[in-house]
């Protein structure tokens, strides 16, 4: 257990000093599970458009936990009654939200564990360590899971004004150097408060709302779904799913043990048992990149061709269109690629391919954020807002895009 005669702070580049509240908090840091976050990156491969974009899930982790003890502060100030088993149970939820991530966070959500999202695995991790901890952390699962009976709790941790949000799009734009990212999110946590056990923001917090939402949506458009940044994650797709083709076909492949037996075994929520909990929890960036780097030597010229793309950022050419890509389009580049290259129709998809992104800033029918106004009437934002940019938020914006070698032109 912690000393408590230390002092417990880390130095945050955006928030300055972060406290850490109790001794569990910091065993649950000091933990492997959780310092393996230090070597997940938390934009992917967002850094090969913006050369910053260093930071890992790490610091998010400790950043939005610091984010929740200000949001606790505010509304036990105003007087909602939060316990002190609560209040840890919230840190700890907030603190383990995305324990989950695999290496190069969403970039490879299902391509480690099939159809499986991070939310799944931080769930595990959090009950192996609920074990570990003999049951501390009961109330973080309840919290997290959305079954606590005060659900303005679980909105802190997931909802559509949470400490998670606040956190990444702070700390993204930070990092990346967009500065249209960046919130006021101190400002945003003193306008909390809870009506009819519901997280809601005062009137006085509504252009602090509008600004997140824009930001929001920049944020998306400018850096999350950036075309080369989704260049750069297909290829990532594309290199393990050769690697594990030709590796099928009796090949041999150089990698880690922790990737070996993921890219050896079909890994689904089903047979997602401890033991593979704790194969997962050595698996990391390290892994990925060390065996790309060793794979551009490799005799396939499929896997090689990738694995030097990425490496060395020559990246294929995107095209991003507002209208589905037209089948005569794609037929040509694959047609070209297949008369280049000598590929088979399969082997030619690596490398020309299609795909859809979509985006909706503000999800207002799934879990909307509500205005308390001073005659403590509830409305929600996009009514309540005098900017009309708020309701076209609230609509998905879908855009299409193919990629094809730069040289098939």
């Amino acid at each position: 257990m912690i000393n408590s005669r230390k002092l417990k702070i880390f130095n945050d580049p955006i928030y300055g000093f972060i406290t850490i509240p109790n001794g569990l908090i910091f065993d649950l840091i000091g933990h492997p599970y959780f310092q393996r976050l230090r070597r997940i990156s938390q934009m992917g491969l967002s850094y090969l458009v913006y050369p910053g974009a260093h930071h890992t899930r790490f610091h998010h982790a400790l950043g939005s936990m610091h984010l929740m003890q200000k949001a606790l502060q505010v509304l036990k100030y105003k007087g909602v009654d939060i316990t002190e088993e609560e209040e840890e149970g919230l840190c700890c939820a907030i603190l383990l939200h995305d324990i989950g991530h695999g290496p190069f966070s969403h970039a490879m959500e299902h391509s480690i564990v099939e159809s499986t999202d991070h939310e799944y695995i931080s769930l595990q991790f959090m009950h192996a360590l609920n074990e570990i901890f003999d049951g501390r952390l009961s109330m973080a699962i309840s919290i997290f899971r959305g079954q606590y009976e005060k659900h303005f709790l679980n909105q802190l941790v997931s909802s559509q004004l949470d400490m998670d949000r606040l956190d990444y799009l702070k700390r993204d734009s930070f990092y990346t150097g967009v500065a249209e990212g960046n919130i006021n999110s101190e400002r945003l946590i003193t306008m909390l408060n809870v009506v009819g056990g519901n997280l809601v923001v005062e009137e006085k917090g509504i252009y602090s709302v509008e600004k997140f939402l824009m930001a929001r949506r920049f944020m998306y458009w400018q850096v999350y779904l950036h075309k080369t940044g989704i260049v750069a994650e297909q290829l990532l797709i594309r290199i393990l799913k050769r690697a594990k083709e030709i590796m099928g076909e009796g090949q041999i492949i150089v990698c880690s043990d922790a990737l070996r037996f993921f890219m050896e075994h079909r890994i689904e929520k089903e047979n997602f048992d401890l033991k593979i909990l704790n194969i997962f929890s050595k698996l990391d960036d390290v892994d990925v990149l060390g065996a790309i780097k060793s794979w551009q030597d490799h005799d396939d010229f499929i896997l090689s061709k990738l694995c030097e793309m990425l490496i060395n950022r020559r990246f294929l050419k995107v095209k991003l269109k507002n209208s589905p890509i037209a089948d005569t389009v794609f037929q040509k580049h694959t047609s070209r690629v297949k008369e280049k290259y000598k590929l088979t129709e399969s082997e030619a998809a690596y490398f020309v391919f299609k795909g859809v992104i979509e985006n909706r800033a503000y999800d207002r029918h799934h879990q909307n954020i509500n205005i308390l106004r001073k005659n403590k009437k509830l409305i929600d934002v996009a009514k309540a807002s005098d900017q009309l940019n708020l309701k076209a938020l609230s609509k998905t914006v879908t855009k299409y895009y193919i990629c094809y070698p730069k040289d098939s032109v």
